[in-house]
């Protein structure tokens, strides 16, 4: 569904180019999740933002069902991301004049009845029942990103990018966040950037970007 070739990202620095990433490759199939690690700085957010047409690499390409996300044009990507993915990133970025179910429902692609019920069931699952109508300085900071999540999967989008989600929670809340994360994200699949190694086995793929370039991780045998 999500495919990347030979990737490339540069910036500059003063008169240097750095390249952040080296013709990095990668594949994910519908309804598969995968965790994308390395250390800080090596370009992870980066290669994230690449996936979900956020930026434009300086050479290679990343293909959307078949489609270059690089030959469309800012407004065709926008629609595509409306349409398509949903994100989640470790700032909940609510809006704090709504309520949960207004900051819930104003990412909504199409607002009509259908997508109203499937919000309500997002808030029932991931446990916000009863504070619909709170608004987000009222809620911890678990719910909050409770409450980021059901905004980025109230689309049902094909696939969610997700920036280091629970970087700003506690373990509890981290292990909780990841728990319902598995429950309602159902055919959607996951690409999730994040340095918390203890989340790796509750992904089908985990890959390690390093010098630019990435390598598989194998899963653990326990």
């Amino acid at each position: 569904m999500l495919e990347a070739k030979n990737l490339v990202y540069e910036y500059k620095d003063g008169s240097q180019r750095l390249r952040v990433l080296d013709g990095v490759s990668l594949s994910l199939q519908a309804g598969k999740s995968l965790c994308i690690v390395g250390p800080s700085g090596s370009g992870k957010s980066t290669l994230l933002y690449l996936l979900a047409g956020l930026r434009v690499p300086a050479s290679g390409s990343v293909l959307f069902r078949g489609r270059p996300l690089e030959a469309m044009s800012s407004k065709e990507r926008a629609r595509l991301r409306a349409r398509d993915f949903g994100f989640v990133f470790q700032q909940h970025f609510l809006v704090k004049h709504l309520t949960v179910m207004e900051n819930i429902f104003v990412s909504a692609h199409k607002p009509n009845r259908d997508t109203l019920a499937y919000a309500r069931h997002l808030v029932e699952r991931l446990g916000l029942g009863g504070l619909e109508h709170r608004f987000p300085a009222e809620l911890s900071g678990g719910q909050r990103q409770r409450v980021a999540l059901a905004r980025a999967l109230v689309n049902r989008p094909a696939i969610l990018f997700a920036d280091e989600p629970t970087a700003s929670l506690d373990p509890d809340s981290s292990a909780n966040l990841m728990q319902l994360l598995r429950e309602v994200r159902g055919e959607t699949a996951l690409i999730m950037v994040t340095h918390d190694t203890r989340l790796l086995d509750q992904f089908d793929r985990t890959v390690e970007l390093i010098d630019g370039k990435l390598r598989q991780v194998a899963k653990r045998v326990s």
